[in-house]
């Protein structure tokens, strides 16, 4: 296989030791394949050669080095150049990330494979795509209205509330029908009801941790549980998450075969989906983490095996 670029967050603000970009660039000089980094800001267009970028090769070195990479100048190099491209950028999913899909897609139409695939990133929002699988998640409603989610409330009593373009459990807000000011918090979370969020019934199995299962190209390579601390009801590792190795409930790997076909067809090759209770939570596409803790836990080399994986698709 020819080189790879990441197209990520500038490297310099990486943490190599948490980072599952990281991972994947050094599983990547591991297998013989040239890594070369740039920013949605270094892509480019023209009529001819079509998408390009001003990426810089890199050579990522051991974890524990400071600095962990070196690189060499930018160069300005076409899309094609690349046997594959990541779209590993963090959210959010703003303007200038979904333009840099669009640029994306021109090397795509060129041959070039796109991981994930561009007018997937954009389609698949990591909240609303799970109800493709309602039957498999907790009682769930998407709407801007402050009765449909005081309604909802309600009924379910403790709920969870969910801006649709969050990340890393960022103003995720636990509460209740008796919440004081319940109508003035959807109001607010609402943006004055202009904004639909999502509410979900709260699952109190969520203390026992919220599950990161990794699929590769619709298979579950591995997985890492995460306990919330300090009591704190998120369980992400971004606000105090703590992770415990794990394995995968008989449930689990059904919620994963019922995703995988539909995974493959729309070419999510790779994918982190968030599991409570045996519910189906999320599906992460735009740039999952969570390699380095199944690594870690699990004593699984996942971002070999992607790589893995993905040469061998390539034939």
């Amino acid at each position: 296989m020819r080189a790879q670029l990441f197209v990520m967050d500038p490297l310099a603000g990486i943490n190599p030791a948490k980072d599952s970009t990281a991972a994947l660039m050094q599983a990547a000089q591991r297998a013989g394949v040239a890594v070369w980094a740039a920013t949605p800001a270094d892509l480019q267009a023209r009529e001819w050669p079509g998408a390009q970028a001003h990426a810089c090769w890199v050579q990522a070195v051991e974890v524990t080095a400071e600095p962990w990479f070196s690189a060499g100048e930018p160069q300005l190099l076409p899309l094609s150049h690349f046997a594959v491209v990541w779209m590993r950028k963090d959210p959010p999913v703003d303007e200038a990330y979904l333009y840099a899909t669009h640029l994306l897609e021109l090397a795509e139409r060129q041959g070039v494979r796109v991981i994930n695939r561009p007018a997937a990133l954009r389609a698949w929002n990591e909240k609303l795509s799970s109800l493709r699988w309602s039957q498999l998640m907790a009682p769930t409603l998407v709407a801007s209205r402050v009765e449909a989610l005081a309604a909802f409330a309600a009924e379910h009593r403790e709920v969870v509330l969910k801006p649709l373009g969050g990340r890393a459990g960022q103003g995720v807000v636990f509460a209740s029908a008796g919440t004081p000011g319940l109508r003035a918090l959807l109001e607010l979370v609402t943006v004055q009801q202009s904004l639909p969020v999502m509410v979900q019934a709260f699952l109190p199995g969520v203390a026992a941790g919220d599950k990161r299962i990794l699929l590769v190209d619709g298979e579950p390579l591995g997985a890492v549980n995460r306990v919330p601390s300090g009591g704190e009801f998120r369980s992400n590792l971004a606000v105090g998450g703590q992770p415990q190795a794990t394995e995968l409930s008989a449930a689990e790997r059904e919620i994963c075969a019922a995703l995988a076909p539909a995974l493959r067809a729309e070419g999510l090759f790779f994918v982190g989906i968030d599991v409570i209770d045996g519910r189906l939570s999320e599906i992460n596409v735009t740039s999952p983490t969570g390699i380095r803790e199944v690594e870690r836990l699990g004593q699984i080399p996942l971002a070999d095996l992607t790589q893995e994986r993905l040469l061998a698709l390539a034939g």
